[in-house]
């Protein structure tokens, strides 16, 4: 059975309400917990791509990315969990993992289950909530990972969504 049904949560993959990009985030880590998301991704299968400065290589170690001057090059870790969706990482600081998805990419219950798969696994692997929010809209999350559950659950009504300020000029 899914974590969501995807008449219950449509409202929360409608790019008009939520923003296209919701903001997805790990609070409270470390550079550990980043090595882990890594260590994760490697040993998915999913595809991924690591870049500074926009010029792909290979995803160094979570202490090599912190390390890294203050005005280095910006670091993007591009990770598709299934060939049609993308998940843009920007380790940016250790004390917190954040990353954005599309939602245009995860229409259906098909999106669902992937966007939910995703967060489980990301949850289970750190033992944290993994939370998304409205585009730009950090303090409200919709819906997440919940570690004491184990699962996806809702942390809001879909049917009280308001339109996102992001999502009025961001889309």
């Amino acid at each position: 059975m899914p974590d969501l049904r995807w008449d219950d949560v449509r409202n929360f993959f409608d790019p008009d309400l939520m923003g296209a990009l919701p903001d997805v985030s790990v609070a409270d880590t470390t550079v550990e917990a980043w090595q882990a998301v890594f260590e994760l991704i490697r040993s998915s299968g999913w595809t991924w791509e690591y870049s500074e400065g926009g010029i792909a290589g290979p995803l160094p170690s979570a202490v090599d990315v912190f390390a890294r001057p203050a005005d280095a090059e910006t670091v993007e870790l591009r990770v598709w969990p299934v060939p049609e969706v993308l998940a843009i990482f920007r380790p940016g600081s250790a004390d917190e993992i954040d990353f954005d998805v599309d939602l245009r990419e995860l229409q259906g219950q098909g999106g669902v289950d992937v966007l939910c798969g995703f967060l489980v696994a990301i949850g289970r692997r750190l033992g944290k909530p993994v939370l998304m929010t409205a585009e730009g809209d950090w303090g409200n999350p919709v819906l997440g990972f919940d570690p004491a559950a184990d699962r996806v659950v809702l942390m809001a009504d879909p049917l009280g969504v308001q339109l996102s300020s992001a999502a009025g000029g961001d889309s």
